[in-house]
């Protein structure tokens, strides 16, 4: 049963025939005849009693009926939302932790309010995850650090991180004394690769790996002197204890990291677009006010 069918079969109860159902839908009568002798083939049901030159639906034709105008209008609708450039409607969307916890609230709450109709729904995870889920179409759009794939995906650059080595106040400075532990995200987590590159640059390797599941668990750890983890800069501000935190920049050229906001190549549908727009001015905004 397609919609063509069911469009066909309300016409000529709308209608009041086959003559005038054919007239509306500017086909020949034949052709609407055998449609519906067709469609009633296919249900293994009777639709109309022929009565003369009546057709007079039967208690399944008024069934089908009922049916067939609610798909027709879901139809119309999903026809009419498509072409709709209102971004409105259910948006998935996934992001690194820390971009979820410390970038994200004020360019969400701004989005929210500029277009109530849209219902956001977050999953975090590392790029590698969220770029699979994006794939597979489980989520709309997604935040992750570069590198992207960018022959899967389009893009834009929504933050400007700086990624710093950190350990507690009381710990050497690690120019003098490598820390022996990491702390770390599970593997796919670009801070994870970056705090492994700079202990491999030193011709380094730690003695001990901790895999923990947050950027504040992560930052107790390190207060209680445990070893060293690799955080936004923008994570710090949000620690109540940062002051007792060592912070030590990264050397030049590794010492920046961008979060790209992407989607499936091609495919951007106006929730997604008016999230850039939004990413794009505050990103400007931040620039112009020298923030980092």
């Amino acid at each position: 049963m397609d919609l063509s069918d069911l469009r066909i079969f309300a016409a000529v109860v709308h209608e009041g025939g086959i003559t005038r159902a054919a007239e509306h839908l500017n086909r020949v009568q034949s052709n609407v005849t055998t449609r519906i002798r067709q469609l009633e083939d296919r249900l293994d049901t009777q639709l109309f009693l022929r009565q003369g030159k009546k057709l007079v639906l039967t208690p399944s034709g008024h069934m089908l009926l009922d049916y067939a105008e609610r798909l027709l209008a879901l139809a119309e609708e999903a026809e009419a939302a498509l072409q709709d450039e209102k971004p409105r409607g259910l948006f998935r969307l996934g992001s690194m932790e820390s971009t979820a916890a410390v970038r994200l609230p004020g360019p969400l709450s701004h989005y929210s309010r500029k277009y109530p109709e849209v219902v956001l729904e977050m999953r975090t995870g590392n790029p590698t995850q969220l770029s699979t889920a994006l794939l597979n179409g489980e989520i709309d759009a997604a935040l992750v650090a570069e590198p992207i794939a960018e022959s899967k995906f389009d893009w834009i650059v929504a933050f400007d991180e700086e990624p710093v080595i950190v350990t507690s106040e009381d710990y050497p400075p690690i120019d003098e004394d490598v820390p022996d532990t990491m702390l770390v995200f599970e593997h796919g987590c670009p801070h994870r690769r970056r705090l492994e590159e700079w202990y491999a640059l030193r011709k380094e390797l730690p003695e001990r790996t901790v895999e923990l599941r947050s950027y504040h668990a992560m930052l107790g750890c390190v207060l209680t002197g445990m070893g060293a983890a690799l955080v936004p800069k923008s994570v710090i501000s949000t620690f109540p204890e940062a002051k007792r935190l060592r912070v030590t920049p990264l050397p030049h050229g590794r010492d920046r990291l961008r979060t790209m906001m992407i989607w499936p190549k091609g495919v951007a549908s106006p929730k997604v677009r008016a999230l850039c727009e939004v990413l794009t001015n505050e990103r400007q905004s931040t620039n112009q006010r020298g923030d980092r």
